[in-house]
């Protein structure tokens, strides 16, 4: 088969070093797809990156046709089918919230251009670098001409983070749970709602709250432990997640390729246009979806309760004042 081309930005990060060998090894687009890897990071690294490229040679991975480094956009974005924007500016001690908007708005507007200009149409966009979802959003309003649906950010990870905690509390295999929905920003605000998530326990499949009997867990908790649980990572390792970050990312693009199973729904950042969640429009926010033949869909109709509204209502207002400062920045810029 022809190889796909795939752009990991960020490449000499922490995450990506994690990320770069299972794509290579196909764990993502599947075993008999060749590809392209292309790693674009900024200029001083650019030594580290063929240090990763000398190590992804070494590997000796069948599917691997070529390994391009590079620190130019014009080379990093041309003709992809999928990119994942992994590299953003961390988050510096004493950096307000808005100073990290402003220096993500310009790389985003940067990158978002470079997609529109020399992309495929079709590409798929994966935005990882935090803020993901104002990140996300500043990317697809700088590539006018490729679909606002190519653009998802990763709420993957706080997907598999509420999965596993439920998996923990009740014994069980992080497999026997399904469904659990992040709305919102990956952010402090997200909302990991489990009314609407199932468990097989001993071979029945049961509700997550009939199955916990806890809803004070459920509602306190459990939710401040997925909400804070990179804090948590940060504070024990001294670095963010890397692992679990290259996992989720895995996750996400692979059910992209592939498509969701049957019965099941994932968590991502989208654009909120024409949902039935009264989540504003314009907005890149988590959704429960379904993925079939590289397209998404919003899960519709699920009961949202007064608990989960509120929660939902607080994340999108924090989503719409980042939204607010950023294109600010942008219309400054």
């Amino acid at each position: 088969g022809e190889p796909i081309r795939v752009l990991v930005t960020g490449a000499a990060g922490q995450i990506a070093y994690s990320l770069l060998y299972s794509i290579a090894k196909g764990d993502v687009f599947g075993k008999d797809q060749p590809l392209i890897l292309v790693l674009l990071d900024i200029t001083p690294v650019m030594t580290v990156l063929d240090g990763i490229v000398m190590e992804l040679q070494d590997c000796a991975l069948p599917l691997l046709r070529e390994v391009i480094p590079t620190d130019k956009e014009d080379v990093a974005f041309k003709d992809l089918d999928i990119a994942i924007l992994v590299g953003s500016m961390p988050r510096k001690e004493g950096m307000e919230r808005k100073d990290l908007l402003q220096a993500n708005a310009k790389i985003f507007k940067s990158q978002g251009a470079a997609l529109d200009k020399y992309a495929k149409k079709t590409v798929k966009v994966v935005v990882v670098g935090n803020p993901a979802n104002t990140n996300c959003l500043i990317a697809s309003k700088s590539a006018p001409s490729i679909p606002k649906e190519n653009f998802s950010c990763l709420t993957r990870l706080d997907h598999n983070r509420a999965k596993s905690q439920i998996a923990l509390k009740l014994g069980v295999s992080a497999n026997d749970v399904k469904n659990v929905i992040i709305w919102g920003n990956h952010s402090s605000t997200q909302y990991p709602d489990v009314t609407h998530a199932k468990v097989n326990v001993k071979g029945k499949e049961v509700g997550v709250y009939e199955a916990i009997k806890d809803d004070s867990w459920l509602k306190g908790d459990f939710i401040l432990t997925v909400q804070q649980r990179g804090a948590a990572v940060i504070k024990a390792r001294k670095l963010s997640s890397a692992m679990s970050a290259a996992k989720a990312i895995c996750d996400h693009v692979r059910d992209i390729w592939f498509g969701t199973p049957a019965g099941e729904f994932v968590s991502m950042g989208v654009i909120s246009d024409g949902n039935s969640y009264g989540v504003p429009e314009d907005l890149l926010y988590s959704f429960p979806v379904v993925i079939k033949d590289k397209t998404w869909k919003f899960v519709e109709g699920l009961p949202i309760n007064d608990f989960s509204r509120e929660k939902m209502n607080l994340t999108a207002k924090e989503l719409i004042e980042e939204k607010e400062t950023a294109v600010q920045f942008l219309s400054s810029a």
